[in-house]
């Protein structure tokens, strides 16, 4: 199993912050390893929601559903995803107030079946991968200034690596 986490400042609202993650689809946009994201239904944002998402992977494009299986408004989302080749879950927690806010994003991707074999391999490239999709976010909540409603988090400071990635960012 993969395993990465960043950690990065934001200037705007913990809401706001959140409200921009937590819509996943919007990896699209702070996630070089992410080809394209979109919502696959309607309503508030809550447990059951799903996120379809395009990554890259080994030489083809993948197909990821990502379902909110844990959501704490404004502060922290948990999201899975399953595929026959790959698993992977990725925690948001958003921390702060209307002057700013801090992210910690935790995600990990495991094989499945006969590929799992192959786990300690993944790790080396998941950590590039993640790092990338981490600068990306750092970059995007950099381009958003504060107070521009939901879903415009603002500046960052460089994520720290750990033993993970941060979602998104796909092998």
């Amino acid at each position: 199993m993969a395993r990465y986490h960043a950690t990065l400042e934001s200037r705007s609202p913990a809401a706001e912050t959140f409200g921009y993650l937590a819509a996943f689809s919007n990896a699209a946009e702070w996630d070089p390893g992410v080809l394209a994201g979109e919502r696959l239904d309607a309503g508030p944002l809550g447990p059951g929601s799903r996120f379809g998402l395009q990554v890259p992977f080994l030489g083809a494009r993948m197909s990821l559903i990502y379902e909110v299986i844990s959501f704490v408004p404004d502060r922290e989302v948990l999201l899975h995803a399953a595929s026959a080749l790959l698993q992977s879950t990725d925690r948001i927690v958003v921390t702060g107030a209307t002057d700013g806010s801090t992210v910690s994003y935790d995600a990990e991707v495991q094989l499945r079946g006969l590929l799992r074999m192959l786990d300690p391999l993944l790790r080396p490239g998941f950590r590039v991968v993640a790092e990338r999709a981490a600068a990306g976010l750092a970059d995007a909540l950099s381009r958003r200034p504060p107070g521009r409603g939901t879903g415009a988090p603002a500046a960052a400071e460089a994520p720290s690596d750990g033993a993970g990635k941060p979602a998104g960012g796909r092998p």
